[in-house]
């Protein structure tokens, strides 16, 4: 044997397995899990208003990040034969064998059962309600059916991706009133531009998945078309929340402001030719808009607090 025929092999015993760690928590889609916990916190100092139990924060954290992890599970076995056709998710670890589907469907149901048990106990029966529920629709109806077969899969899948901040609300208030059913409306609506934008720059890997989103199916313009129309109807629910008594005048303020800004944004280059970078801005802001509301009403009410501290002093 030469010299180079050995040093080859000796490389590639040195050369680092892939981890089978990273694998299992990939397929759990931590920046989706991460992204919802901002929206938790958002619901849950939305319903506190200032006060703050650090054990029930921590609890609704953990019980809404694993049944998120469970849905994202569920969701990478059921979308193998689709994920294989698209350029972003051929390389998936239950695409690519490295996760068998038994395993998978184990650890998904470990996961779900775990933060519906933590929600009921620390929580309340309330929050693990919603849970179930955002559960039941993502995988149950968004998954298995809507995103394959219908135009109205997003709106589907926008109701789950509203339930986080509903949870972190409900575990809080233990009810849903009005403030609640204003928190599932404004992130219901701010997950169909984010969604819509997303479609029109992934326009091939959707196409070629046979996915029937709004772009696919009603051609780019319909889908930029419907992202300001919802951008109108999100920022109307955004200061319906404030108006109704629920956020303070700091997020009427600022989370109002943002929202102009997002249909400023939505309407300035309207009609450039580049659809993509269109989009990819929308998507972009869409990100930080989320962030931006979630914060102010933890803010808000920080604040709100502190001068009713000071005003009794």
């Amino acid at each position: 044997m030469d010299h180079a025929s050995s040093t080859s092999e000796h490389d590639a015993r040195l050369a680092p397995e892939p981890s089978i760690f990273k694998e299992f928590l990939a397929i759990t889609k931590p920046g989706i899990i991460l992204g919802n916990m901002i929206s938790v916190t958002g619901g849950f100092f939305l319903a506190a208003q200032g006060a703050f139990e650090p054990v029930l924060f921590l609890a609704t954290l953990l019980g809404v990040a694993l049944v998120i992890a469970s849905g994202c599970v569920f969701n990478n076995v059921i979308d193998r034969d689709i994920d294989v056709r698209m350029q972003r998710t051929r390389n998936r670890a239950l695409v690519q064998g490295l996760i068998s589907v038994p395993v998978a469907l184990a650890y998904a149901t470990s996961l779900g059962l775990a933060g519906v048990v933590i929600l009921y106990r620390m929580a309340n029966p309330l929050a693990a309600l919603f849970a179930v529920a955002g559960f039941i629709v993502y995988v149950g109806l968004y998954s298995l059916y809507f995103k394959r077969h219908s135009i109205h899969g997003t709106l589907i899948g926008s109701l789950s991706g509203a339930m986080p901040p509903v949870i972190g609300y409900c575990a809080v208030a233990n009810q849903f009133d009005l403030g609640g059913a204003l928190l599932l409306l404004i992130f219901s609506l701010w997950q169909m531009p984010h969604s819509y934008a997303i479609a029109i720059f992934r326009f091939d890997d959707y196409k070629a998945a046979s996915i029937p989103v709004l772009p696919v199916v009603k051609g780019i313009a319909t889908a930029k078309r419907s992202i300001v129309l919802y951008v109108i109807a999100f920022t109307a629910a955004v200061l319906a929340l404030s108006l109704a008594g629920y956020g303070g005048y700091g997020y009427l303020v600022v989370a109002g402001a943002a929202s102009l800004y997002w249909l400023y944004l939505a309407l300035s280059r309207y009609h450039r030719v580049d659809n993509n970078a269109w989009a990819k801005k929308q998507f972009a802001f869409s990100i930080i808009m989320v962030m931006i509301i979630s914060l102010t009403m933890v803010i808000d009410f920080g604040v709100s607090s502190a001068a009713a501290l000071l005003t009794d002093i």
